[in-house]
């Protein structure tokens, strides 16, 4: 009886931690900056600056964690990115698109493309590394084959300001895209935490055999999971173009990384052991305020490459470690419930 109860404390201690560390470390992460850079980082500007200058990747992280919720990956995200944003400017630019029907059909490519990568992996039983890397790099020359490499520059008279306004627009003294990213984190909260479609998924990604057994249509819900990523990598996009104003045929790629950071180390906080919105959010914001703090402090260019790349291997380190210990949970829990019986 005393073992169970350490063991119950055990869990409920580790649950704590990994359920709430993440959210501690941002607040500390906030703190230790605040402290350091008292005139500059805790101030309105600067969160203005962070969440224009993080949103994207915030949005476009919460495109990659939908797959991952099904056990995949989606590689193809940033080159997605770089296309949709490029294509964007293209059909307004040069082929005199209005922009409404341009982000449509925008948003239209990105569903196609998270359908195709979703065959590949279901159909063709391509693993979804291979698979999306291999969509990825298609995505990368067609941006280069129809750019021709160059930039697209709009004219004197500049981009429609319906675009721009999408990026650009401010609503209770904060920009827009962070409400894009609320809303969108929200509606995925509500689809993978309220909706039988989220159990689905979840159970698809622990262990697809079992959902197959149960009469779960498992292709059919791992192709919605990539297009649903598709969709989003295509908002992303359009909403990169209306921030940069200018298609450069080689942005993209750099938000690839920062993204799948904060979609696996969002599964080891809030819901420990699966990926969800809300902990893609916070892993989000701390690669933020440590980003943005360690830009303020004056560190060297390659700093944000190596944080990002140690955050990644601790993230998928945190992540395995979630899993392993839900495992034990559960056999803890099934052996206390034997004893008793």
């Amino acid at each position: 009886m005393l073992i169970s109860e350490l063991v119950r404390r055990r869990l409920s201690a580790g649950h704590l931690i990994g359920g709430y560390g993440l959210p501690a470390l941002a607040l500390v992460l906030f703190v230790v900056f605040a402290l350091a850079l008292p005139d500059t980082f805790p101030t309105m500007a600067n969160l203005t600056a962070i969440i224009s200058a993080y949103s994207i990747t915030a949005i476009l992280a919460q495109g990659a964690m939908i797959p991952i919720v099904t056990g995949n990956f989606d590689l193809s995200i940033g080159y997605g990115l770089g296309l949709g944003h490029v294509m964007t400017l293209l059909l307004i630019v040069n082929l005199g698109w209005p922009w409404p029907q341009a982000c449509l059909a925008v948003l239209a490519g990105g569903i196609a493309v998270g359908m195709i990568n979703g065959f590949l992996v279901e159909y063709a039983r391509i693993d979804s590394f291979i698979a999306t890397l291999g969509t990825g790099s298609v995505m990368y020359a067609v941006t280069g084959w129809v750019t021709h490499g160059a930039r697209i520059f709009p004219g004197p008279q500049g981009l429609p300001a319906g675009l721009t306004d999408l990026y650009d627009s401010t609503f209770l003294n904060l920009p827009i895209p962070a409400f894009y990213v609320l809303v969108l984190a929200a509606v995925l909260w509500v689809a993978l935490e309220r909706l039988a479609l989220g159990r689905y998924l979840y159970v698809i990604g622990s262990n697809p055999r079992a959902a197959e057994l149960v009469g779960i249509p498992v292709r059919r819900y791992v192709i919605l999971a990539f297009a649903v990523s598709g969709l989003v990598t295509g908002f992303a996009g359009i909403l990169l173009a209306a921030q940069q104003h200018i298609g450069n045929p080689s942005v993209g790629l750099e938000h690839l990384l920062p993204a799948f950071v904060a979609a696996l180390l969002g599964s080891t906080t809030i819901k420990p052991g699966r990926a969800n919105p809300w902990g893609t959010l916070v892993a989000i914001a701390v690669l933020a305020i440590g980003l943005s703090g360690i830009s303020q402090l004056g560190a060297d260019f390659w700093v944000a490459p190596l944080f990002n790349g140690v955050t990644l291997l601790i993230a998928v380190g945190l992540a395995g470690y979630s899993a392993r210990r839900r495992t034990r949970a559960g056999a803890a829990t099934t052996s206390s419930a034997g004893n008793r019986a």
